[in-house]
């Protein structure tokens, strides 16, 4: 008896490996991204949410906290390059004092923020269709100012 049991669990150790080495398939890429589909489903609400308040509304503090709601939430959204650009725009925006609300941050840390997520968008993304008006911004911002810390 005992003669027949070790072959037999050798082999159906075998058969678990070759079946689930099997079932996972091939990686086709490092950057397939797993997504939850509740997640997405939120997220894209923001993004719309963050449109609207963008475009209609020019309430860019409101976009603004929207966007990164989604950054920090969901940073693999399928549309992140999107939300980017957006919160991008908005701390530009904010930093000239344009738009309905007003902000207590200061514009050089606005600005700042603007280059960050623009410059972000940039690196990270560059088949996006935001890209290049992502880069017209970051030309004209200039590059981030240095401070001479002792």
């Amino acid at each position: 008896m005992k003669k027949k049991v070790l072959p037999f669990n050798v082999v159906m150790m075998i058969l678990a490996i070759a079946v689930s080495s099997f079932a996972q398939g091939t990686v086709k890429s490092a950057a397939a991204t797993i997504r939850d589909a509740d997640l997405e489903k939120d997220a894209m609400h923001n993004l719309e949410v963050a449109r609207h308040y963008f475009k209609q509304k020019k309430a860019y503090l409101a976009a603004l906290q929207r966007c990164e709601e989604v950054i920090a939430g969901n940073p693999t959204f399928a549309r992140i390059d999107e939300i980017l650009f957006i919160a991008g725009e908005s701390s530009l925006r904010l930093s000239e004092g344009k738009g309905k609300q007003s902000v207590k941050v200061a514009a050089a840390k606005l600005r700042d923020d603007a280059r960050d997520y623009l410059g972000q968008l940039v690196n990270d993304y560059p088949q996006s269709p935001f890209r290049e008006q992502a880069e017209a911004e970051l030309k004209n911002l200039g590059p981030k100012p240095t401070t001479n810390k002792p």
